[in-house]
């Protein structure tokens, strides 16, 4: 199928669809949607960048629309988990857009912001909740939200989920949800944790897999620069410095170590902000803002926070610290390279970090490119890596070039946390997951979705 028109949705959603200039569907929505439409539970593979959000935002507007029913006091016709307050907002923001038409009540919830507003989002019923899984279950077992009503279950990013210790809050939820319901469930990639959990939630589902796990963005000329510890952040400063990089993620593996960048960077005459899980949601939202506008440069991130950012036009990615599992390496480079455009992914590389350094390489299936261009190229390390010698052990899970020790990552929900291929051509699929628009003042305003402060019409 070529058109949204010819996919079987609501007149009201293809218009509020057209309205944002887009008419052709990315692979996963041509395919994922009619299956959605006609009932089926879903098992999508696919990657961020890929519009795996409209593709199933679209089709449950579509069923909700069909069958309009006021919820009940404290509940929800359709529950969307996310592993992030980041992505609650930006896929209660996908709703909003393309329900625009339809009237129907959503809310969004998540931690790390006051309870009490969202108790009054959910207390006269919703169509639609989005919600992180801890704070959900904060509601529901303090009686302030049921989830005995729900039709649509909708498990997003599922291997993050699972990454960031969820595991155990989804099955408690999935258990109290009624077992006569829709699932669909999205994931980049499917480990066996992630197909088991599958298993137990799907009943004969539709599969549709667009990107192999653990490839690359073909558009993302990627390379590593091998380079001593204490040189890392004068190399930094002077890869920013090249007027090429316009908009920049930069990756560190820890909360301490992302401030000092950010201020390092800042005192180097760089615009830059960090964003990490124990910035405030207000502060969060601000950096992205910010860097949506482009008044700042180079956003300074972890491998958590940096997961519910889709932002058009970042030209580079840069690897600070190399992450100690090859997924994030893959899920890090997706954040450039989106909506049909060039992207680059320069690695630093240190001594202790060689080890990481293959695992990606045996991961995504071919080298990354060597520059020794740059002026802290660090030879010995080179050929180490080359096969000058054993490699060294890497160091302990969240040290490295900061040079602090890791902190015990915190979801933003307060639970434990552990450790794209290219989207669709402009004016073709919709919203952020792959949609061909630059970032301008409409899809910044649809982003600022401030998400469970009250209920709101879709």
């Amino acid at each position: 199928m070529s058109l949204f028109s010819e996919l079987g949705l609501a007149e009201a959603i293809c218009k509020a669809v057209a309205a944002e200039g887009y008419e052709s569907p990315t692979p996963i929505q041509a395919q994922a949607i009619p299956h959605i439409i006609s009932g089926r539970d879903l098992l999508g593979i696919a990657q961020t960048g890929t519009g795996k959000t409209a593709a199933f935002a679209l089709p449950t507007l579509h069923r909700l629309a069909a069958n309009k029913v006021k919820p009940q006091p404290k509940t929800t016709r359709a529950l969307i988990l996310t592993p992030t307050r980041e992505l609650a907002v930006q896929v209660s923001d996908c709703f909003a857009t393309y329900g625009k038409h339809l009237g129907l009540r959503r809310a969004t919830i998540f931690g790390g912001v006051g309870m009490v507003p969202q108790i009054r989002a959910v207390a006269n019923g919703v169509d639609l909740l989005v919600a992180t899984p801890g704070r959900l279950l904060d509601l529901v077992t303090r009686g302030d939200l049921r989830l005995d009503a729900v039709e649509v279950l909708i498990l997003d990013e599922a291997d993050r989920m699972l990454d960031m210790g969820f595991i155990h809050d989804v099955k408690k939820i999935v258990a109290k949800v009624p077992a006569r319901r829709q699932t669909l469930f999205l994931s980049a990639t499917m480990p066996a944790a992630v197909t088991d959990l599958a298993s137990s939630m799907l009943n004969s589902p539709a599969k549709v897999e667009i990107t192999p796990q653990a490839t690359t963005v073909e558009r993302i000329a990627q390379s590593v620069m091998f380079v001593s510890r204490e040189d890392k952040r004068q190399l930094l400063i002077d890869v920013l410095s090249d007027k090429a990089v316009g908009r920049a993620i930069v990756f560190a593996r820890t909360k301490h170590g992302a401030n000092r960048l950010a201020e390092q960077l800042e005192k180097s005459g760089v615009a830059a902000e960090a964003i990490h899980g124990n910035k405030s949601q207000g502060a969060r939202q601000r950096a992205l803002s910010e860097f949506q506008a482009g008044r700042v440069r180079a956003l300074v991130a972890t491998d958590i926070a940096a997961r519910g950012i889709d932002v058009d036009g970042v030209t580079h990615v840069i690897n600070f610290e190399l992450p100690n599992e090859p997924e994030s390496y893959v899920h890090r480079i997706g954040r450039t390279a989106r909506a049909g455009a060039e992207g680059k992914a320069v690695s630093f590389c240190e001594l202790e970090e060689l080890t990481y350094l293959k695992a990606i390489e045996k991961a995504i299936r071919q080298h990354v490119p060597v520059d020794a261009t740059h002026a802290y190229h660090a030879e010995d390390i080179a050929s180490r890596f080359k096969g000058g010698g054993p490699l060294p052990k890497p160091p302990k899970r969240g040290g490295g070039g900061a040079g602090q020790q890791q902190q015990r990552p915190r979801q933003q929900d307060g639970k434990p946390q552990q450790g794209k291929p290219v989207g669709a051509k402009p004016k073709a699929a919709p919203h952020g997951q792959g949609a061909g628009k630059p970032p301008g003042k409409s899809q910044n305003r649809r982003r600022r979705f401030g998400g469970g402060a009250r209920s709101q019409a879709a």
